[in-house]
Formats: structure tokens, sequence, C-alpha cells
């Protein structure tokens, strides 16, 4: 018996020596544990305060952005969003006119159950600006301007059809003013004159023809402003390809590091 208990002390304390025991064990799981918490909370913060990564749902930036493309999302330049809060922190850059911005859309009544879907579209106009739309070429500060970004490529529409939602407008209207009188009826191609309020900005698809914008849901508050996108780092033909698995075999190489202007 004398013999058995010395072995099994021995054992004992090789395995301590060793570092087999129990305790050795929780401590190897608490440092796995550290490592992976440690990982997930250096992820979160990337996502939140540097850089996200956000998928192009639909054709209102054709062809600027395409369905399919998912970009980088600069969340530092235009100053990041505290998740949860109405917190936002301070950026090195401000929305400018002709930015490409991704954005927390404001409340669309037209949709309940997703009513401020996160947005990508283009800053036409800041706040202070005067904007309007004479026959389908837009205005600002009663400068035509040409459109660009090769909107040839865009289908067109009636422009003339008016809708329910673009009722909102009547609040901003300039009336008597050197850049003339806005229609008793805005419509898809004709309204304004409005004013930018303070705090805001004005957006609108680069496909004007197939973009729910500005001109529907209205001014977008600077706080929604979540980034700016800056390339294209994956891109495949998800709208209409006849491709099986076309996110493997319907790649766009030459999309792929896009930079996004």
């Amino acid at each position: 018996m004398a013999a058995k208990k010395s072995s099994s002390d021995r054992s004992s304390v090789a395995a301590l020596r060793s570092g087999k025991g129990a305790g050795s064990s929780k401590s190897a799981a608490w440092e796995n544990l550290k490592a992976i918490l440690v990982t997930v909370a250096i992820f979160l913060a990337i996502r939140t305060f540097l850089i996200e990564a956000y998928r192009i749902p639909s054709g209102s930036m054709i062809p600027t952005l395409l369905i399919g493309d998912w970009l980088f999302v600069n969340k530092l330049a235009y100053g990041p969003h505290v998740p949860f809060t109405d917190i936002n922190l301070p950026g090195y850059a401000e929305p400018a006119r002709g930015d490409v911005v991704v954005f927390m859309s404001p409340t669309q009544v037209d949709q309940p159950d997703d009513p401020n879907p996160t947005l990508v579209k283009r800053c036409v106009a800041v706040a202070g600006d005067t904007v309007a739309m004479r026959g389908g070429v837009f205005q600002l500060n009663g400068m035509p301007q040409r459109q660009g970004f090769a909107a040839a490529q865009n289908p067109t529409g009636d422009g003339g059809f008016s809708h329910p939602l673009f009722q909102w407008q009547h609040e901003f209207e300039l009336r008597g003013s050197r850049f003339g009188e806005p229609p008793a009826s805005p419509t898809l191609d004709d309204w304004g004159p409005l004013v930018v309020p303070p705090g805001h900005l004005f957006m609108l698809g680069d496909n004007r023809y197939d973009s729910k914008d500005g001109r529907y849901w209205g001014m977008v508050p600077r706080e929604n402003v979540r980034g700016r996108p800056v390339f294209v780092y994956y891109s495949f033909n998800q709208d209409d390809s006849d491709r099986p698995l076309p996110f493997l075999t319907d790649i766009r190489w030459g999309r792929i590091g896009t930079i996004i202007r």
C-alpha cells in the first residue's frame, strides 16, 4: 500500500510540474477564450469605426455601381456612428457635392417593414443650396448640371408622372425667386426650387429613372451619413446571369478594385 501511495504522490507532483492538472486546463481554456474575445473586439472596432463591407442590391446607381458589387466603405471619412446611440464621432471630411455616400434613409412611410434602410446615392447638394429639375435636367443654384456618369446607358421613363410621395417638397419650396416658381404638382422631371436646410444633404441616384431617392423621401440629415464607398472588392453578375452559381462562375473580374467616383 505504501508503495502505491508513494507512486500516486509522485504522479500528482509530476502532473503539477508538467502543468497537466485541472487548473492548467482551465487556464488554457481561459487564454483561448481571451484570444477569441480580443479578435472579435478588434473586428467590431474596425467594422464600427473604420471600414465596413456593403452590397449593392439595386440598379439605382448604374453605371457607377452595379447590382452585385461589394464595396468597402470608409466610415472614418465623415465620422463613424456609435451603434445604438445618436452619437456621431468627428471625421476628417464633410460630404461634398458629387460624393457617393452611404447613409441611413429618412423614414419611408410606404415601406413600414423597413422604413429606414441603409442606402447609397450621390450627394448632389449640401445645406444652403437651391435644387430643382426642369425637363429632366437637374439644376443646382440655378445652373443646369450635366448628369454625366454615362447616363446614356440608363433606361428612361415617364418623367412627367407625379407621385403622392412627392408632396413633402411643398414644405421646402422657394417662391418668388430668380429660380422660377415651383410646379403645383411636382413630377419626376419637374420639381423645385427647394432649399436644402441647415444640417441636411440632398441625394439622387445616378440612374435617375430607376432610383427611389431624395425626390421621394426628402432631405437627409447629416447625422444619418454612415460613410463613403472607396472601391469594389468583389463583383458578380447577380442581376441577369444565366450561369449556375453566378457568385463563382460569373464574377466581374474587371470591376474588382474599381475606385468609386
